[in-house]
């Protein structure tokens, strides 16, 4: 598969994601199958962030880019996350969204390259990571960018970046139960949500080709762009009215 196939199958498999989270019952089997497989989105982004960030000819306009598309897409986040209360507003604050992640991503590559001062550098990274507490995919997207830019093109080392994400993220979700038997449906769940990363580091590692698309690289490149906001907006009036 080339990058850009392997990019709609994750805007995909987010929109299942979203359309769990906004409009479905948490707990229900629907939910939590749509849930599971939307996590492929992420480490997939982070991924070719990575990749981008190296191949670019311009960081400073990669990094303007990320932070135009942050602010455009706030709002229509908000729309389509809001909590939603009898007598309360629509839309309210809910953290900031995946692309603005996604540039504290980029600023722990910017970070990583040019702080030579070991000290200094952790001290900036750290702070990002706690920035990205106030954000989607918060700690686990900064890490997986880490790994991924440690893992170079060695696909072994890629490999391995997927499955200590997978591992981490399983753990993040894990709760155990009151009893047993709820430890151990918490376990499963746990696994089950660990399952849209590791298929990503299948589909990266096995089956991506290193290529882009042959035509429409521009249509491409700026259908990834907003197609994020676009369908947030659109999923969050359609949650307003009905």
């Amino acid at each position: 598969m080339n990058r850009d196939v392997i990019k709609y199958i994750a805007m995909f498999t987010m929109i299942l994601n979203h359309i769990a989270n906004i409009f479905m019952d948490p707990g229900t089997l629907l939910f939590t199958v749509l849930v599971d497989i939307g996590y492929f989105t992420a480490p997939v982004m982070c991924y070719f962030l990575v990749e981008g960030y190296h191949y670019t000819r311009s960081k400073k306009k990669y990094a303007r880019r990320l932070a135009v598309f942050a602010l455009i897409s706030e709002v229509p986040f908000c729309l389509a996350f809001s909590e939603v209360y009898v007598g309360e507003k629509t839309i309210a604050f809910c953290g900031f969204n995946m692309i603005f992640t996604l540039l504290l991503c980029f600023c722990i590559l910017l970070a990583m390259d040019y702080i030579k001062n070991d000290f200094l550098q952790i001290f900036v990274i750290a702070g990002l990571f706690v920035l990205s507490l106030f954000s989607d995919w918060a700690l686990v997207a900064p890490l997986f960018t880490i790994l991924f830019a440690r893992a170079g093109g060695d696909k072994q080392r890629i490999r391995n970046a997927y499955l200590i994400g997978a591992g981490l993220f399983a753990l993040m979700n894990f709760s155990p139960g009151a009893d047993l038997t709820g430890t151990l449906l918490g376990f499963i769940y746990a696994l089950l949500s660990a399952v849209g990363i590791l298929g990503a580091g299948v589909v990266i590692v096995r089956l991506y080709n290193g290529k882009r698309l042959e035509c429409g690289k521009t249509f491409s490149k700026w259908f990834f762009y907003w197609f994020y906001p676009v369908h947030l907006m659109m999923l969050g009036i359609i949650r307003i009215l009905f």
